[in-house]
């Protein structure tokens, strides 16, 4: 059972002065939303709990363009699932969006709605991933932008995912090849980024001509966005993946974390994203967080339940190797918490060289982080900060970003056709979550009657 309640800190003097206050995850921050808003929140939640819209999104929608035209089709999904999940298809539609949030005491988080899935069929040359590069760029510039007031804790953050920058057929060979026994001094992080630094060829040998060349374009394309952020002061959080591709995912985090995370440079400019529904999650993320210490650089998290579960256990079974996922979801909010206690400690030991976003929906996780906060003495503007989806969990957001906490929001923008297919693989990624948001419809529903009803009372008299 969810907690109805849960104590956070208001004051951000030291340990002795603070005062614990009541902060209630129970809707009552709704009233800093406009009706209408709470209205299609309502319809659009209970629309994605609906498991037929979700499988046939996309011929749903490609049925609704028949039936209704392009126009109206797309009129209606502007006023309902893009308008709830999507900041805009413009800079200053995005603009918008993100001032709405910044008066509900809430950030932006941006993320380009661009991937390579990785049974999609390969792409031909490099156009498609420069394309993706210059996407990126534009994103970081326009984080960069939004904030007319700088960001009290100088985070500006953006998501980036790798697959938009190198082919998955690429990222799989490298984790078959990461996964031999002495392939370490080949494929070492230090020499990747050497290469990245050099722009010298790189030539591994479990690579063809072609993959060889495809690697170096990739690690060029990787390098000029953390460079550009760099400068534009805009820290880069990697999406984690399926296990196919997230060794490979983390050997390339790793290479940028050698040039980049180093304290002379501000870090951590790029953060890597950990899984708790994975098995070996814990022990990845305690060798990593050691390792950073013992190199002496910066550290950044973003840690997550994960969102592959079905797709995980579904390729297992079919190549007859170990299911590499928790049991079930007791298990997974298990392992979810040991890793936020592991991050919590090294975040109070190790100040600001360590960097986390408790990137959760769920209410039990959000109470413990602000609950071991105020054990740990992290400040509230320090480096610990939330994040959610835009359109998903405002009960959450809203309490927290009231409290003082820095709240982030997972914020897509693009046209309908580049975001609704995305949207939509998401919304298939998250079944759970989207099913699981009876409590969020529930306190929508309460906020909506208590606004009716008062309205009807108010035309009585």
């Amino acid at each position: 059972m969810m907690l109805r309640t849960c104590q956070v800190l208001y004051s951000q003097a030291g340990p002795s002065a603070r005062r614990w206050q009541p902060l209630s995850f129970d809707g009552g921050a709704f009233h800093l939303k406009g009706t209408r808003e709470l209205m299609r929140a309502l319809l659009v939640l209970r629309l994605c709990a609906w498991p037929p819209l979700v499988t046939h999104g996309l011929a749903l929608q490609a049925w609704s363009q028949r039936l209704l035209g392009s126009r109206l089709s797309g009129a209606l999904l502007r006023a309902s699932i893009y308008g709830q999940f999507v900041a805009g298809e413009t800079s200053e539609e995005v603009r918008g969006c993100v001032q709405q949030l910044q008066t509900l005491g809430l950030r932006p988080l941006l993320a380009v709605p661009t991937e390579e899935e990785p049974d999609s069929a390969v792409k031909t040359g490099e156009a498609w991933y420069e394309g993706n590069l210059n996407a990126m760029l534009r994103c970081v510039d326009l984080s960069r932008g939004l904030l007319e007031t700088p960001d009290p804790t100088g985070n500006i953050l953006m998501q980036l995912k790798v697959t938009a920058l190198t082919s998955t057929r690429l990222c799989k060979e490298l984790t078959s090849w990461v996964r031999r026994p002495g392939a370490s001094l080949e494929l070492s992080p230090e020499r990747l980024a050497d290469a990245m630094d050099s722009g010298r060829d790189l030539q591994v040998s479990c690579l063809s001509t072609e993959q060889n060349q495809h690697l170096q374009a990739s690690l060029s394309r990787l390098q000029r966005v953390v460079q550009h952020a760099r400068a534009q002061h805009v820290r880069l959080l990697v999406d984690a993946e399926y296990t196919s591709l997230n060794p490979a995912l983390s050997l390339l985090v790793a290479a940028l974390a050698t040039r980049w995370n180093s304290p002379r440079e501000g870090g951590p400019w790029v953060w890597n994203t950990y899984q708790a529904y994975l098995k070996d999650t814990y022990e990845r993320l305690r060798q990593d967080a050691e390792a950073a210490d013992k190199a002496g650089l910066t550290f950044g998290v973003k840690l997550v339940r994960g969102a592959y579960l079905d797709k995980e256990r579904e390729v297992a079974q079919l190549q007859g190797t170990k299911d590499p996922t928790q049991p079930d979801y007791e298990a997974t909010s298990r392992s979810y918490s040991r890793c936020l206690e592991l991050m919590l400690t090294h975040v109070s030991h190790r100040g600001p060289m360590c960097h986390l976003m408790v990137a959760s929906h769920n209410e039990e996780s959000v109470c413990q982080a602000t609950k071991r906060m105020w054990e740990l003495g992290i400040p509230l503007d320090g480096p610990v900060c939330f994040g959610q989806l835009l359109g998903m969990c405002d009960h959450v957001s809203l309490a927290l970003g009231q409290a003082g906490y820095a709240v982030y929001k997972s914020i897509p923008y693009g046209s309908l056709e580049e975001v609704i297919p995305y949207l939509i693989r998401r919304a298939q990624e998250n079944r759970s979550v989207l099913q699981g948001a009876r409590r969020e419809r529930e306190l929508l529903s309460q906020e909506l009657r208590r606004r009716l009803l008062g309205r009807g009372l108010r035309a009585l008299h």
